[in-house]
């Protein structure tokens, strides 16, 4: 029967002229019945008419009746709504065009930035059952360490014991730590292409539970020996971009390094890997980890701990039951290694260490520790840009209500429910949010791509999804709908509030009600002091972002390259003579070159990680949780990088690789593990927690303390190691340069490829650049509040400008009647002013306490400044008032224009 009803209901939306067309004719026929009974009953033929008309009833009244009965009313009454709306939005072209760019600014910004932070913190990883995979320790840690004992990386043969002796999970998978830009050559071709790869274990696809697109995945038996299969699996990303989705794949070979892998398969579209924000473009099984350019040899070291260990939970397995059973077997795996050192520190380091699972359902994330607080701020920002947008929009439409407001008398005049204008009300809200929120959604998909450019720092674009999805979708909707109720409950409830009588008497709708309208002005007190919270973040996130960028690092960051130099491709070691050979003379050859002041090699200059150890220096207690940052350079690097050396004296041809190792270490290290009185110069430390005599190094000098990963850390334990004494594959050349970077750039690149033609070059770019991107999230958050910091002043200034015209238009015979009476010009313009300067002070009270609490919740992201900075809330009141006196003085200026006697003729 339902069903029935349903399908006829239906056929009404498609046939609803014919049933009412229907419905006349069977009424038409019962009057007529009715209208012959009468006449045969002796009545007239006119009489019958109407006793006929007044015996059937209000037809009018039937026919709804009926069309309720078997139509679809409410749709048909909210399709009139929606048309209305749309009429509605027509006639009032400004507003219409404000409110639909505010909307359009508000949705669009929550949109763009909430696209972001669901790709980064809340989607789940594109595999089986994400929520079942869990880590071994809290993946906070990568490269390789030696320490005794770790619970965050891990080596390749504790993997493997403990792949057989876990009883939780179903399956383990090892993810190498650090992924590699490697130089690949892909079949014979002479050019060679930058590639991301991975290495992982062999059972990495089946632990994630992802089947190949095509071919097969990685398996376990390709991990059974060292170095005997060279196979690999691609993404879908890089087979259609470096294979042109070539269906013969398989039959396709990689060059890496010196070793040519076998495609064995394709991983399917959606899978980018368990990185948000990386997303490999092979990888490569972890027996030929040591074929990988880096040549790291971990395959049989029980300490080369650099892995990630991750595994998936079997069925009805707690966390806290697996937390159980892994520190169990990682005491057992770990105390029974034939090589383990159990001295008595390390006993007690593996006595309190304990194994955290960590789930990774949304995967691992550099980009979620560096972006979450960023983010969220952002998604604070621009939710009250959206406020104050709101705000100015009920404004507006307050006032035109108010005009509207004979209009909606005569509704309820005639009988109209003030449900059913509030409903009418809503709907053309609701229009106009739609209407702003598939705008909004146009803006959010150019945004998305300007704020991608923004995080990647201005390097290579960070392969990361922002497509639209369900979530955003919802998101965006449940946005828009939130902005109509908010924007459009109070007009209508406060428009539909009205004396009938003087409504309808009152031409204007009400002057003398709504001159004065204390909710127009509760809305502009509430958009200013919602801008001063903006104005206030915007100070002190750009200040906090110039006190970085005026951060001494502490070596040149103007006027030098950093030239990026992937030499794993010859095949050559660090101490093989040709590579030392070839390093000595590319830096003799770019030192010469014109323009170029001097260049050096090093293992590192800034922000590209490092190599570090322990240290132990006899007398002294040195905690062992601090790291020594080992840097191995090459001739002429502290001229080149302009660090001042403070005592001692530098590398010489006597530091040779037979010699006493030798080191120059920074102020802070010196400072710190040589108590005062002592001369560092002379004195041995070791590297390492141990005091072996292959690790003894003397000090010859001591240099200023340099920035090593970030411009906000503190001064770091550095010491500098000459190349023939620690022979190192570098990756980068620093030059000190004067005149046209490109110029010099491209002098310095046919430099390098006349020692070795095949050598790949990376990158180019200057320090200061590599300095700047580190300072992404800064920048990133001080550009967009200082942005939306203008916006809100700009709405605000929309919202004091239309309130005040419209209480000065309302106002006009008042105006006109004082002006009469003796007012001068001034004392007009006053008037108003007056009312500007209250509004703005009192939404400047309201918004002071606000502005100092949420100074204090974004202090952490500050650098160099307290969360209440005096100057930065003073600043902005300031500004803040100036903006709303300029907003509100045209109002001013037309009211003190008014002329007497027209005003009092409108009377």
């Amino acid at each position: 029967m339902f069903f029935n009803e349903a399908i006829r209901r239906v056929k009404m939306l498609f046939r609803g002229k014919q049933y009412q067309d229907d419905l006349d004719e069977e009424m038409r026929l019962h009057r007529e019945l009715r209208e012959k009974k009468y006449v045969d009953s002796g009545m007239s033929p006119e009489g019958a008419r109407g006793a006929a008309y007044r015996s059937f009833g209000n037809a009018a009244s039937l026919r709804e009746t009926s069309y309720r009965a078997w139509g679809w009313s409410w749709l048909e009454s909210l399709t009139q709504d929606v048309r209305y709306g749309v009429r509605s939005m027509f006639r009032s072209p400004a507003l219409t065009l404000v409110a639909l760019l505010s909307l359009a600014l508000g949705i669009g910004a929550n949109t763009a930035i909430f696209s972001f932070l669901d790709a980064i913190m809340l989607r789940s990883l594109p595999v089986k059952e994400p929520t079942q995979l869990v880590l071994l320790g809290e993946g906070n840690e990568g490269g390789v360490t030696d320490r005794y004992g770790s619970t965050t990386l891990y080596s390749y043969p504790f993997y493997r014991q403990f792949q057989q002796k876990n009883a939780v999970f179903s399956d383990v998978a090892a993810i190498y730590s650090m992924s590699s830009n490697i130089h690949a050559t892909i079949d014979s071709r002479d050019a060679t292409e930058l590639m991301r790869a991975q290495v992982v274990s062999g059972t990495y696809f089946s632990t994630l539970g992802v089947q190949p697109l095509i071919g097969r995945s990685l398996s376990d038996d390709d991990d059974n020996s060292e170095g005997d299969h060279p196979v690999a699996v691609i993404s879908y990303a890089w087979w259609k971009r470096g294979l042109a989705g070539d269906p013969a794949v398989l039959n396709r070979k990689i060059k890496l390094g010196t070793i040519m892998f076998q495609i064995v398969g394709v991983a399917p579209p959606e899978f980018f890997g368990t990185s948000v924000g990386e997303a490999p473009d092979i990888w490569v099984p972890m027996s030929m980890m040591k074929s990988i350019p880096g040549g790291w040899n971990g395959y049989k070291n029980n300490f080369f701990q650099a892995s990630y260990l991750m595994g998936r939970l079997k069925p009805g397995v707690s966390l806290e039951q697996a937390t159980s059973n892994v520190n169990l077997v990682y005491q057992q795996i770990t105390r029974a290694f034939p090589d383990g050192d159990l001295n008595p520190r390390n006993v007690e380091h593996l006595r309190n260490a304990h194994v955290v699972l960590t789930p990774i359902a949304k995967g691992l994330s550099s980009l979620r520790g560096r972006f979450s607080e960023p983010l969220k701020i952002l998604m604070g920002i621009t939710a009250l840009v959206l406020l104050i947008a709101c705000a100015n929009i009920a404004n507006l439409l307050l006032a035109r209500s108010t005009a509207r407001a004979r209009e909606l008398a005569v509704r309820q005049a005639l009988g109209a429910r003030r449900i059913r204008i509030v409903r009418q009300l809503l709907t053309e809200s609701l229009v106009l949010a739609i209407t702003g929120g598939l705008l909004g959604l146009v803006f959010a998909a150019f945004a998305d791509k300007l704020l991608l450019r923004m995080i990647s720092g201005g390097g290579d674009m960070i392969p990361l999804d922002i497509s639209i999805n369900t979530r955003l979708l919802f998101f965006s909707f449940a946005v828009t709908v939130a902005t109509a109720i908010l924007f459009g409950s109070i007009p209508a409830l406060r428009s539909t509030r009205v004396e009938l009588t003087d409504a309808l008497k009152d031409g204007r709708g009400g002057a003398s009600s709504t001159s004065r309208s204390p909710l127009g002005k509760a809305l502009i007190v509430t958009q200013v002091a919602l801008s001063l919270v903006l104005m206030v973040g915007a100070i002190l996130f750009i200040r906090s972002l110039q006190n970085l960028n005026n951060v001494d690092t502490g070596f040149a960051r103007k006027g030098v390259l950093r030239v990026v130099i992937d030499s794993n491709v010859t095949g050559l070691g660090g101490g093989d003579p040709r590579m030392i050979a070839m390093f000595q003379q590319i830096e003799q050859s770019v030192s010469s070159m014109p323009g170029v002041k001097a260049a050096s090699f090093a293992s590192f200059i800034f922000a590209q990680g490092a190599w570090m150890t322990g240290i132990h220096v006899a007398g002294i207690n040195v905690d062992e949780n601090v790291n020594i940052k080992h840097n191995v350079i090459g001739n002429g690097y502290f001229s080149t990088m302009q660090i001042p050396l403070l005592a001692g004296r530098t590398f010489g041809p006597q530091d040779t690789a037979t010699s006493q190792r030798v080191a120059i270490i920074s102020k802070r290290m010196a400072k710190d593990l040589f108590p005062a009185g002592i001369n560092p110069i002379g004195r041995h430390y070791y590297t390492g927690w141990d005091p072996l005599p292959d690790t003894d190094v003397e000090v010859i000098g001591i240099v200023k303390d340099v920035k090593i990963f970030d411009l906000e850390e503190k001064p770091q334990y550095v010491d500098y190691i000459p190349n023939p004494q620690h022979p190192w594959v570098y990756g980068t050349l620093a030059v000190r340069y004067e005149g046209d970077f490109n110029t010099v750039s491209n002098e310095v690149q046919r430099a390098i490829h006349i020692v070795n033609r095949n050598l790949p070059i990376s990158r180019v770019t200057t320090v200061d650049e590599q300095v700047s991107r580190t300072i992404t999230n800064q920048r990133l958050v001080a550009q967009l509040s200082a942005f939306f910091g203008l916006l809100a002043v700009f709405l605000s200034c929309i919202g004091i400008y239309g309130l005040m015209s419209y209480m000065v238009s309302r106002r006009t015979n008042e105006i006109g009647i004082r002006i009469a009476i003796g007012a001068t010009r001034a004392n007009v313009r006053w008037l108003v002013m007056r009312e500007i300067v209250l509004l703005a002070a009192i939404g400047i009270a309201v918004g002071a306490p606000v502005t100092l609490a949420g100074s204090r919740v974004v202090a952490n992201l500050l650098f160099g400044l307290r969360g209440t900075d005096t100057a930065s809330l003073l600043g902005s009141v300031v500004a803040l008032m100036l903006v709303s006196i300029i907003a509100g003085y045209l109002p001013a200026r037309r009211a003190a224009q008014v002329d007497p006697m027209v005003a009092l003729r409108r009377e």
